[in-house]
């Protein structure tokens, strides 16, 4: 874990380096937004807007018994911006994008693809890897600030059709509870973990060796590890910003 984090710190120097350069395409940046973050929207909105509602069924009865019902809505909105939005899209957008990643750079190392890079005088790791990580930083927060209003959405209507509370009641509780500060740091959160879905599937692909078998192993390797580092990454940010 160590060793191939090294090789991540590495990596992401190189592509900065790159990237500073003017080696990155914008075209190529706009076809690696595509490919992570839009193909992946769907899914990502349709896993948080069923966390919500799975959380608003969970609570809304719970509260109304405290009579405590009109915090429901602040309760949902702090859950999904702070931790379920960020965390489920992210999850969601390396579980489809992150994995492609690393099966299309490992198949480009086991074909010698990377070799043919390299013959053109031309650095494989900024080329491959800097438009994933530009693209991947800058679009997970856009689907991460959608994911956040459709959650919000979610809980408001499973609320008013399990318990009948009225929607202005909902949303007087989710702006009285949330904070811009809140945003901020979601969307800090979803920064980082596009950089580390594209740093690690990409560096987890660049490292496999063999062939065909080789590249599925990776392509496993690249999911768990990101997922792993995605966790990692959560608890740090949530000490700093909220201990």
């Amino acid at each position: 874990m160590i060793n191939f984090l090294g090789k991540c710190t590495q990596n992401l120097i190189t592509s900065i380096k790159y990237t500073l350069s003017g080696g990155t395409r914008f075209v190529s940046v706009i076809s690696q937004a595509a490919a992570i973050s839009y193909d992946s929207l769907i899914i990502s909105l349709v896993v948080v807007f069923v966390s919500a509602a799975v959380i608003a069924i969970q609570v809304s009865k719970q509260f109304l018994m405290t009579g405590a019902e009109a915090y429901i809505g602040g309760s949902i909105a702090i859950v999904m911006i702070r931790e379920i939005a960020p965390g489920f899209v992210a999850l969601a957008i390396g579980a489809r994008a992150g994995t492609a990643i690393s099966a299309e750079i490992a198949n480009m190392q086991v074909t010698s693809q990377v070799d043919a890079i390299k013959t053109l005088k031309v650095d494989p790791v900024g080329y491959y890897f800097s438009p994933r990580i530009v693209a991947s930083a800058i679009t997970v927060p856009m689907v991460v600030l959608i994911a956040e209003l459709i959650g919000i959405i979610g809980g408001l209507v499973v609320s008013h059709y399990t318990i009948g509370l009225h929607p202005s009641r909902y949303m007087h509780s989710v702006w009285l509870w949330i904070s811009t500060k809140d945003i901020y740091i979601s969307l800090f959160k979803a920064f980082i973990f596009g950089i580390l879905i594209a740093l690690v599937c990409a560096t987890q692909g660049y490292e496999t060796r063999g062939g065909a078998k080789d590249v599925g192993i990776s392509t496993t390797k690249a999911a768990v590890l990101s997922t792993v580092y995605m966790l990692a990454a959560d608890f740090i940010i949530n000490i700093i910003f909220y201990l």
